[in-house]
């Protein structure tokens, strides 16, 4: 097997959370008097936290500074990483056959670190991963190659020995145009799964039934 490294991105990948961000933005603007437009999540869906909140200062004329919308924003989703989110199921005996194969791992995502490292250790899974790398911390969405980039670096590998695992299009896409091998997850929040399927190298409905990825990941 020539796979070395395995970027996954975390919510809707690897964690059941996407339902939270769906309504997190509306939830935040409504306790500041806003009443957010129905295309919100829409806009903002492609953007770190940090863009997101940029965008909600200006189209709603905020006051406040974007890194205090932030700290808004994360105050109110921050229980729910220390507390309730859970991975997928069969996610967590996925990255222990992983593991088991050899393949360096590394979490790539739009979501706070901090917030993101404590779901990981209440679950019991952030000693399967070497890295954590945040688009807020390194200033880059998802909507460019960076952050994959920068996994890629972190494990000193390339592109034909590095495998994404994407839950949402736009994402797959970048990473795809880029010149990555692509690994779709399915998650309910996406709602353009026949893109998905067509853009990336192999999908997975799940993680309880690998057999086929793994074959795949052979071939690769």
């Amino acid at each position: 097997m020539k796979i070395k490294c395995a970027i996954f991105d975390f919510d809707g990948t690897l964690f059941d959370s996407m339902y939270i961000w769906e309504e997190i933005g509306k939830v935040y603007l409504r306790s500041l008097g806003k009443e957010p437009e129905p295309s919100l999540r829409e806009e903002i869906r492609t953007m770190s936290l940090y863009q997101a909140a940029c965008y909600m200062k200006k189209e709603y004329g905020l006051s406040l500074t974007p890194e205090e919308i932030m700290a808004g924003i994360n105050e109110k989703i921050e229980d729910f990483y220390l507390y309730d989110v859970l991975p997928k199921p069969g996610a967590l005996e996925f990255l222990g056959e992983m593991k088991k194969a050899g393949i360096m791992m590394c979490i790539a995502t739009a979501s706070d670190r901090k917030q993101v490292e404590a779901a990981l250790i209440r679950c019991k899974m952030k000693d399967f991963f070497e890295e954590i790398i945040a688009c807020n911390d390194i200033g880059h969405g998802k909507d460019e190659p960076v952050v994959f980039r920068r996994a890629m670096d972190y494990f000193g590998a390339d592109r034909s020995t590095s495998l994404v695992f994407e839950d949402a299009l736009h994402a797959a896409r970048t990473a795809k145009a880029d010149g990555f091998k692509v690994v779709g997850v399915f998650d309910e929040s996406e709602k353009r799964q026949d893109e998905l399927r067509q853009t990336t190298d192999f999908f997975l409905s799940d993680f309880k039934h690998t057999e086929e990825f793994w074959k795949f990941a052979a071939s690769e």
